[in-house]
């Protein structure tokens, strides 16, 4: 589905990303983690073609992603930014059309007008069809833009969701839904890509694990073949203990009180 190989990018003598490889198969959700400046929204934004690359090859769906037009990949391809900010006045539901504009040209179909209607149902956002959305909290808000993103994709089945920290901000209930609404997708045979500061939620939720520092991997795997404590030191510069979940079987990692010198 996706497939990373040898890629460089670079701005004025500073690298963002150096030399990263990487692949990302149908029913995998991958967690990129790093501390901050390691280079996770600069990779994203090459994965979603948003920048180019200074080298290596970035294949999707086994063809390289030059190849492709933006409009090409907005019928297979979604993205959940950071930032979702809307200044003009949208019904919820009218939100969520909007994940439907690549497949349409000026009035939804039918099609269209389930899809949205499913995708509300499976996100839990169908009693705020009707809502302005700058009414929402931010937690439900997100949800929405969830949804969005979602429903267009929803009936590609081969589709690829991108997500930028989707849970920055977030209070623990909420961030646990989002996850697993993401998880249930990868489980549905979509690809999900998400920026995660998470770790543990990295390892609860995630297939694979890709750890960058300073726009290089430090590992990549599976949680349990990545994240370590000598991973974890490297990346993020802490000692951690890890404890095994015997009910989710992924490590657990508990952050030491004491830091290490800066390297």
């Amino acid at each position: 589905m996706i497939e990373v190989s040898h890629i460089h990018y670079s701005v004025g003598t500073k690298k963002l990303v150096d030399d990263i490889s990487f692949d990302v198969q149908p029913g995998e959700l991958l967690a990129v983690i790093g501390a901050n400046g390691a280079g996770k929204s600069t990779l994203l934004k090459l994965l979603c073609k948003e920048l180019q690359t200074s080298s290596g090859e970035i294949h999707i769906r086994r063809q390289p992603i030059g190849t492709y037009k933006l409009d090409q990949l907005a019928r297979f391809r979604s993205v959940l930014a950071q930032q979702n900010t809307i200044s003009i006045s949208f019904k919820v539901q009218e939100l969520v059309m909007m994940g439907r504009y690549p497949h349409f040209d000026n009035t939804p179909t039918e099609n269209d007008k389930e899809i949205v209607k499913a995708v509300m149902t499976e996100t839990g956002i169908t009693e705020f069809a009707n809502r302005d959305y700058n009414t929402l909290s931010g937690g439900e808000q997100q949800r929405v833009q969830l949804a969005r993103v979602i429903a267009q994709i929803y009936d590609q089945p081969e589709g690829i969701l991108f997500l930028d920290e989707p849970t920055n901000g977030l209070d623990l209930l909420y961030q646990q839904q989002i996850l697993s609404l993401a998880r249930s997708l990868a489980d549905r045979g979509y690809c999900v890509v998400s920026i995660l500061h998470d770790i543990n939620f990295a390892s609860r939720f995630a297939d694979k694990v890709l750890i960058l520092k300073k726009g290089r991997r430090v590992g990549f795997g599976s949680p349990k073949q990545v994240i370590s404590c000598e991973n974890i030191h490297d990346a993020f510069n802490i000692r951690v203990r890890l404890l095994d979940d015997e009910e989710f079987k992924c490590p657990l990692v508990i952050p030491s009180m004491v830091l290490t010198e800066q390297s």
